[in-house]
This record gives C-alpha cells, structure tokens and sequence, in this order.
C-alpha cells in the first residue's frame, strides 16, 4: 500500500483528552496505520497537551507511528499551522485530522486506495466522507453530514457552500500546491483551497459514509455565527467573484443567505444548519 501522512494541528484552546483520543484513533486504532503522523503545535499550549505531544514523539500514545512535531511559536491559526504542517509531510498523500474529533477504524483503509486509483479506478486528488456529531459520549452520536459524491454536485454545491467535511479529507500535496496552498482567510480557508483544487482540475469524490466522529460540544452553533464570520463570509465571497468562480450575483445572494444565518440567535441556528445541510439523524 501507498505510504501516507496524517496532518494535524493542535493549539492552546484543544482539550488534552480530546487531543488523545484523536490521536489513538488516526493510529493505533486504525486497520490501516499511516506511515507518519506531523503534529503542528500552534503557539505555546498547556502542560497537558505537551505531555500528549511528548507521549506521541515516543511512541507510548500512537503505537510506535512515526511522528513529527512542528513547533510555531505563536499562534498564526489554521492556514499558517497548516501550510506548515504540508512542508514537513514526507509522503504525497496527506490525510487531514483534527485535534478533538475521531477517525473511525476503517477511515484509511477505505480512503487511501480511493486516492491511490488501480486498474479500473482513476486516482483522486481530493476525498471526503460524510461524518456524525457527537457531544460527550461517541455514541450514540447524533447528526450525519452527507455531501454529494459526484464531481459535477460537488462543483454545483461550491457555488453556495462547503463541498467538503474538512477533518475528512485526504488529498495529494501537488494538487493542494497546484491550487496555491491553503491561504488566510479566518473559519473559511478549507472552502476557498477546495474551490481552488476545483478550478485547477483536482479529481475530487466524497463517500457517503460517516468516516469521522465530529465532536460539537457546548458553542458549537454559537461558533458559527457572529460578526466574526460575517466578514469572512463577505471576504470569501469577494474571492470568489475575484477568481470568477462565482457571478457577482450569485456572490451577493450568497451573502445575503449566508450571511444572515450567521446573525439569526444561536437558538434559531442549529435548526437552521440541519435544514442547510440536509442531514439525517441516526440517534
């Protein structure tokens, strides 16, 4: 089998536990074992995620998987940690992760020979799964957010929103570089290389089967408003208008649906981003 990394970043507001728990489940847990992990440890953190990290560089905490630690000594958020983490991923298949989620047991197994293509198969560039929510107990876990499998939804659905779960995916390092790199753009970097790795002609998939356990604990919904991310909304719009990925109307219509849902009350929000989402629930 194709030799892979997985790349994961961790900064100072992650939970030691969590930082765990995601770390068991991208390596020991796994029916198939990456080849290395690269740890991207944002700014200076707690004692409890050194002693995770330290536990990591010895092996005791992934099982004996090769791991690197990237240092940043402050915090230069998720693009930066990100663009880093790629410069020190020594295989071209690089699959994502973050720091309080969970890989399910047989996420590479399935995903990685997908990319890699074989006789009858092209290989990918970029793919994704759906996953499920869970808050404090893994199960039963909640919410499954599917995405269209099919390269031609995938492009019509970037038109409006996020053809991708981001902690799912798994892509080669010389599409994401062919696509100029992840790139600052504050709650919206995933979207804006993906619509990029689109317009480059990356080969993309999802599968419709929850891979990752996405753990959405209390604020998850509050998060996603605000006026925060109104203005990286109205940011990432104006690239896409810019990159002409979008019509100057369509980027306004989305602004306005978009944009609204990030300033209705948390209360309204959640019903709000099942209706968008079009999940279905399996608790």
């Amino acid at each position: 089998m194709t030799a892979f990394s997985v790349l994961l970043p961790v900064y100072a507001g992650d939970d030691p536990a969590f930082f765990a728990r995601a770390l068991r489940s991208v390596s020991t847990e796994q029916t198939l074992r990456p080849d290395e992990i690269v740890i991207v440890r944002d700014g200076e953190v707690s004692d409890g995620i050194e002693a995770v990290l330290d536990a990591a560089i010895d092996g005791s905490a992934v099982g004996g998987v090769p791991v690197t630690v990237v240092r940043i000594g402050h915090n230069r958020g998720l693009a930066a940690a990100l663009v880093e983490g790629l410069k020190a991923c020594r295989y071209e298949i690089v699959a994502r992760a973050d720091a309080d989620d969970i890989s399910l047991p047989r996420r590479f197994a399935t995903q990685i020979p997908l990319v890699v293509g074989g006789d009858d198969e092209e290989p990918l560039d970029l793919l994704g799964a759906a996953i499920q929510e869970f808050e404090s107990e893994e199960r039963p876990a909640g919410l499954v957010r599917e995405l269209p499998a099919e390269p031609e939804r995938i492009r019509r659905m970037a038109r409006f929103r996020d053809p991708f779960n981001h902690p799912t995916v798994v892509y080669r390092k010389a599409a994401v570089a062919r696509a100029g790199g992840y790139q600052p753009l504050s709650k919206m970097e995933d979207y804006w290389l993906f619509v990029r790795m689109l317009q480059t002609g990356s080969r993309v998939a999802n599968l419709t089967e929850p891979l990752v356990l996405y753990r959405v604990g209390a604020g998850a919904y509050q998060r996603r408003g605000g006026g925060e991310m109104l203005r990286s909304e109205i940011a990432l719009q104006r690239a896409f208008v810019a990159s002409g990925f979008v019509s100057r109307g369509q980027g306004l219509r989305n602004i306005v649906v978009r944009g609204g849902y990030r300033l209705v009350p948390t209360g309204v929000r959640r019903p709000v981003y099942r209706l968008m989402v079009g999940g279905r629930g399996d608790d």
